[in-house]
């Protein structure tokens, strides 16, 4: 549970990082919370002044790929370790929140230097009993991480969404990931919960996909727009990375076209195929036209008129039973049809009649499960 006061000012170093974007959007949304920004550019001298201001610390500044490896100390190392003595001199315990990352196990110039920097948060903790959370995270990918720089997931989803080629060395290359919304979710909860001294926190859920597993599922989010097939971007990591690849489309590609298949009856649109739970579509009626007049076996469908009058009638394909109901854009109402009966549509209004359609498969030339069939005898 979040701690709740009137407000809390949460200090966030490289608060114009891709994280740092991220975490402050989301405090912005609390109205208890007010964020204190340090930025590149920033001086090492202003620390301490904007830790007296601060409740709390979320250290996310640092540097990746400096053009001279000796920033690596300066950007990570000695900016960790001026933080923690400005807190330490202010005299207050501040729920201390900091990034760090998987390099740190590793012995390169960057896994080196953010060791350093977690080596500082512990001396702090042990000097000072301050409560400090250290997090190393691996790969995060989400909307605002800066392509070409730090993470594949960004330049892969970038390349694809402006159409330019990815470059895969390897692309059995396993990925540790996790998602930004996570990780900012998980930052929030450290900052109302840590206690005192320092403990290693964990960013769930992590994934885990192939360089080639990755550039084949982003192609794929890439060909929806033509197969119209949608990937199943309900949940997990699929949900993640689709949100990731479209933010990347500039507003020029927020849209695209559909085929529509027009006749003297009106106008057909497939809008959204799904690999199993069927499509949706949309369609148009004049007035007095008769649209349908056949059955299926197994396939279903839902219809909503969402503008306009219509009737629908049914006759059932062994007893010639009838029936028919009546419907219009004015009262929101799913007719469903059903395997068995066949069914027509008509437009008995006076204007052109618009409707909603879904099957529960995508329609298949070569086996369409759609008999021709009068239904008014």
């Amino acid at each position: 549970m979040l701690n709740r006061r009137p407000e809390m000012r949460v200090l966030v170093t490289g608060s114009q990082g891709f994280i740092g974007k991220n975490l402050v959007v989301r405090l912005g949304e609390l109205p208890n919370f007010d964020v204190v920004g340090f930025e590149r550019g920033d001086g090492l001298a202003t620390l301490a002044d904007k830790v007296l201001q601060a409740d709390a610390v979320v250290h996310l500044a640092g540097e990746n790929r400096p053009k001279d490896e000796a920033d690596l100390e300066k950007g990570n190392a000695e900016l960790t370790r001026v933080l923690c003595d400005a807190i330490q001199s202010s005299g207050r315990k501040l729920p201390f929140v900091f990034a760090s990352s998987l390099q740190a196990e590793l012995s390169n110039p960057y896994g080196l230097s953010k060791r350093a920097g977690e080596k500082a948060v512990e001396e702090l903790a042990a000097r000072t009993g301050n409560p400090s959370v250290i997090y190393r995270l691996p790969g995060v990918f989400g909307k605002w991480c800066k392509p070409n720089y730090n993470s594949v997931v960004a330049t892969f989803c970038y390349n694809t969404a402006f159409g330019l080629p990815l470059q895969i060395n390897d692309p059995s290359t396993r990925l540790r990931l996790v998602y930004v919304d996570d990780v900012v979710s998980e930052f929030l909860l450290a900052i109302g919960s840590v206690a005192d001294g320092v403990r290693w926190g964990e960013v769930t859920p992590e994934y885990a996909i192939t360089l080639g597993e990755l550039a084949a599922q982003i192609d794929a989010f890439r060909m929806s727009r033509t197969t119209l097939v949608s990937e199943r971007v309900g949940s997990g990591l699929l949900r993640a990375l689709y949100a990731t690849y479209v933010s990347y489309f500039p507003p020029s590609s927020f849209a695209y076209n559909l085929p529509r298949h027009g006749d003297e009856r009106g106008a057909f649109v497939e809008m959204l195929k799904t690999p199993d739970c069927g499509q949706f579509s949309c369609f148009t009626a004049h007035p007095g036209v008769t649209r349908g007049g056949h059955y299926h076996h197994t396939k279903s469908e839902k219809f909503l008129v969402i503008k306009g009058s219509a009737r629908f009638c049914f006759r059932h394909l062994v007893t010639n039973e009838m029936y028919q109901l009546l419907t219009s854009g004015e009262l929101p109402q799913v007719v469903e049809t059903v395997p068995g009966w066949a069914h027509d549509i008509t437009n008995v209004g006076e204007d052109e009649m618009v409707v909603m359609l879904w099957a529960n498969e995508i329609f298949d030339q070569n086996k369409p499960d759609t008999i021709p069939m009068k239904v008014t005898l």
